[in-house]
């Protein structure tokens, strides 16, 4: 095998991840609170062949002195894009929208190997009965919905109806005339790239949030107490994905065509190589 083999070979690779990327964004155009990723490419290491071994003699040359040879490209980083969706209105109480970029709802995500708090911008919520009177508040995947303390939102009674007011603080007014209030676990991110995607439209740290020698309040800060002037929040709403289809097909396209590109390297040096053997 070539070189040109090697190169073409190591790029087609990275295309096929870019590929992956932009699949992941179409297919996810419809789901709620979707945040769209982006991915930059940059070279690999390549060799310099420098034809001109006195300096002097190239004062005057526009292009950089020497031959670069490189081995193609890799996938450099995968960055989740945070702009706002757009909002798209419902009849449902229990339908909330975040309208501030940043800010997600906590959840708590239950699984074989233990519970972890984890991060969404979807707000479609719903109630799940837990006994003949208490109900807990969960996404619509059966997350169950935190407060300001990471602890889950239950509601003794029966709920008649839901009302959201300033900061985050949701009221729900009960069949026997009294009510119920909570405050909604919200969070303000300040570095997305630190979040990993845990399936199911969550966001979490990584498992060696530790070892990143990054304090989580530098990644994060909790949305309570005074910051919660700050949570930009409305009902009857959800946020839709930010995915532009047009811009998802038109980099499809030119993945397409550079992955073309790539393959023809790839016949083109089958074919000089079959031509050198074939010299007698």
């Amino acid at each position: 095998m070539n070189r040109t083999m090697i190169t073409a070979q190591n790029t087609l690779t990275q295309l096929q991840k870019q590929m992956d990327i932009v699949s992941n964004n179409m297919a996810n155009i419809d789901t709620t609170g979707y945040k769209r990723r982006e991915s930059n490419f940059t070279d690999l290491l390549f060799q310099q062949y420098n034809n001109q071994t006195i300096p002097n003699l190239e004062v005057n040359r526009l292009t950089p002195n020497g031959v670069r040879q490189g081995v193609g490209a890799k996938l450099a980083q995968s960055q989740m894009v945070g702009s706002q969706g757009s909002i798209k209105s419902t009849d449902r109480s229990l339908d909330m929208a975040l309208t501030a970029e940043g800010q997600y709802f906590k959840v708590l995500e239950q699984s074989e190997n233990g519970s972890a708090i984890r991060y969404t911008r979807d707000g479609a919520f719903y109630l799940t009965p837990l006994s003949a009177n208490e109900n807990m508040l969960v996404t619509s995947n059966g997350y169950p919905v935190l407060d300001e303390n990471n602890n889950p939102i239950t509601i003794n009674g029966d709920v008649k109806e839901f009302v959201l007011q300033d900061g985050g603080r949701l009221t729900a007014s009960l069949g026997n005339g009294g009510s119920s209030e909570f405050n909604l676990g919200v969070v303000r991110v300040k570095k997305s790239q630190f979040l990993e995607q845990k399936g199911g439209n969550l966001l979490g740290l990584p498992e060696n949030a530790g070892e990143l020698n990054t304090p989580i309040e530098d990644i994060l800060t909790e949305l309570n107490g005074p910051l919660r002037n700050q949570i930009s929040m409305q009902q009857r709403a959800l946020e839709q994905s930010n995915v532009d289809m047009s811009k998802e097909m038109t980099e499809l396209i030119n993945m397409q065509r550079a992955y073309q590109f790539q393959s023809r390297s790839i016949s083109i040096a089958d074919q000089m190589m079959g031509l050198v053997n074939g010299i007698r």
